[in-house]
């Protein structure tokens, strides 16, 4: 009677003992292919860097990773949300969907970083001709993406399940009048065929050292969204301002407005707000008052429910400020990225595979929420998602020198790129075998 008792108990630890040992021998394919591939990496990573594209706009980049797919043997489909790519690796055993991203687009910036594969492209922004470059690490997002789908495929045959490599346009936003990004995706369903059940995704951080990993569980990222502000005011003749209403200095007013909602309104002990205005425009000389000012800025917030009364305070704040000084205002904010939330329980789940990725817990850290965005949020609303940070930053930098993200001189280092690779793979796989369990 015992023996009967013992033996399925015995099975089952025979079974998990045995997927275990089959999961620790990939994992350690994973880091041999991911070392032994680094060379190609960095090739790919050069190319998409030397040649950046702006959102919306990326029909090279997307048929560089179109092609490397359709190489693999993978099931492909293009034009996804404009000029998104996505992979379909389906695995030789039942098992759980999950899906990877990397984004694709570049920034309306000038690269000044001294390097043989710097951007010299150009492309039109809102009108303008602009230079383009890969200021906030994209290129790697999307080598290490093709690495880890190229490593994952030699593994097909062992995989308990199925993995969508998405590969995602226009992070940086849709140029106005355009949808597009993840939410263009989740909209067209990138998410429902094959049906995930998590979404996986990192970042590079200039100011983390290669080697090191952060994570934030809940939280992690803020909601952002853009306003503009029209002030009417009535033109004069700058030497007599009584007679007309002057929207420069009622602006200005709205301005240091906007500061006392962070600074004096908000509970900031709770979550952290941020209102910044970034361009302001009025006026053609010096002695004339104009007849309006156009400004726009971004509203960062982490808390639903406070995001909602910034908004309110905004509108309140300018439209009384303008009264006050005989000036109207017209104030428009956009719906933009919500809030990213890492789910509390894929995050605790998959820590340890992280620790394990990173080679300990000493390389990977705990941040503080950011007032960063990133529109992963989109997918991260319609299924459980764990978004991470991957330290770009030259060892041994001052981390106040390191130049930000979406700045001329930003840069990260090819060496961050296998530790990128080995955590997508890493959670691919441990996500797998706990399904089976």
């Amino acid at each position: 009677m015992r023996r009967h008792l013992i033996s399925p108990i015995l099975f089952i630890f025979i079974a998990v003992t045995s997927n275990q040992a089959q999961v620790s021998a990939l994992k350690a394919q994973v880091d041999q292919m991911a070392d032994a591939m680094q060379p190609k990496a960095i090739e790919w990573r050069h190319h998409l860097h030397q040649y950046p594209e702006l959102s919306n706009r990326e029909f090279k980049t997307a048929a560089y990773v179109e092609a490397h797919l359709r190489k693999l043997g993978l099931e492909v489909h293009t034009q996804v949300a404009h000029t998104g790519v996505v992979g379909i690796l389906r695995g030789d055993k039942p098992g759980p969907v999950i899906a990877l991203r990397a984004d694709m687009d570049g920034l309306p910036v000038k690269e000044r970083v001294d390097l043989p594969y710097a951007s010299k492209e150009r492309g039109v922004y809102v009108g303008d001709s602009v230079d383009v470059m890969h200021a906030c690490g994209h290129d790697m997002h999307v080598s290490i993406l093709m690495s880890a789908a190229t490593i994952l495929t030699s593994m097909k045959s062992s995989l308990s399940g199925t993995i969508v490599f998405i590969f995602q346009p226009s992070e940086e936003q849709a140029p106005p009048g355009e949808e597009g990004g993840a939410e263009l995706m989740v909209k067209e369903g990138v998410l429902d065929n094959p049906k995930a059940e998590v979404i996986f995704g990192l970042h590079m951080s200039s100011s983390l050292e290669v080697g090191k990993i952060r994570y934030k569980p809940g939280s992690a990222l803020a909601a952002v969204n853009s306003f503009e502000m029209t002030v009417h005011g009535k033109q004069t003749h700058g030497s007599a301002p009584w007679l007309g209403v002057d929207p420069i200095v009622t602006s200005a007013q709205i301005i240091m407005g906007l500061q006392t909602i962070v600074s004096r309104q908000m509970e900031l002990t709770k979550e952290p707000v941020v209102i910044s205005v970034g361009k302001i425009t009025g006026g053609v000389r010096s002695n004339i008052i104009p007849e309006e000012v156009k400004m726009v800025g971004t509203i960062r917030t982490l808390d639903t429910a406070m995001q909602r009364i910034v908004h309110e305070k905004i509108r309140n704040t300018a439209i009384n400020i303008a009264e006050s000084m005989g000036a109207t205002v017209d104030i428009k904010i956009d719906k933009g990225y919500p809030v990213t939330y890492n789910d509390l329980e894929l995050t605790r789940k998959m820590l340890p595979t992280i620790f394990e990725a990173a080679g300990g817990e000493q390389n990977v850290i705990l941040m503080k929420p950011s007032t960063g965005a990133e529109d992963f949020s989109f997918f991260a609303r319609e299924i459980p998602g764990l978004f991470i940070f991957l330290g770009g930053m030259k060892p041994g930098t001052n981390t106040a020198e390191a130049p930000p993200h979406h700045t001329p001189d930003f840069r990260v280092e090819d060496e961050a790129m296998p530790l990128g690779i080995k955590t997508m793979c890493y959670l691919a796989l441990d996500y797998m075998d706990a399904a089976r369990r």
